[in-house]
């Protein structure tokens, strides 16, 4: 099947199996090893990359569906020269460990800042009006798809926290 992709500013025209998952398109024929595979199921987090600025796991989308779409991996959010506002607040506050999950967190936070500006409550939310509290709470419950196996939760609310504007002035406890 003939597949053109819009992948971080530039156009790419593949030739996939219909069975080919957006995951695997990027790091097999494209080369992007950014985003990572962890549990292959959709419970991790670690393929998240953003279609049209909202954010989902690349490892349950098929290539096919994203065709035509806008994709924005980690390689396309900045580069080791000119890091993005979230990546260098995660490298300022530590915010990953083995860093196998950071490329989907990054892009997961990238999407879920653009969730809170665009008025989207969470579960978390006091109400379903915004604007709301980046709180440790709304965080968490907007990052609680994508799992950290080194437990570095603290520096990536921290990290989110800083890049969005917010600052520590309210940390809760974690």
């Amino acid at each position: 099947m003939q597949i053109t992709l819009h992948l971080n500013g530039a156009t790419h025209d593949l030739d996939v199996d219909t069975r080919t998952t957006l995951l695997d398109a990027l790091r097999h024929y494209l080369g992007l090893t950014g985003t990572k595979k962890g549990c292959d199921h959709g419970q991790c987090g670690a393929c998240t990359v953003l279609i049209d600025g909202r954010r989902v796991n690349s490892c349950l989308t098929l290539a096919c569906m994203a065709e035509d779409a806008r994709i924005t991996t980690i390689e396309g959010l900045g580069s080791p020269d000119r890091l993005s506002p979230l990546q260098q607040q995660f490298l300022d506050h530590d915010g990953f460990q083995c860093g196998y999950c950071t490329p989907g967190q990054i892009c997961s936070a990238a999407g879920m800042l653009e969730e809170i500006a665009a008025g989207w409550p969470s579960h978390a939310s006091a109400s379903l009006e915004g604007p709301f509290e980046l709180s440790h709470a709304e965080i968490a419950e907007r990052m609680s798809g994508n799992l950290c196996r080194c437990a570095a939760y603290t520096h990536i609310v921290a990290a989110i926290r800083q890049a969005a504007g917010a600052g520590d002035r309210h940390e809760d406890a974690a």
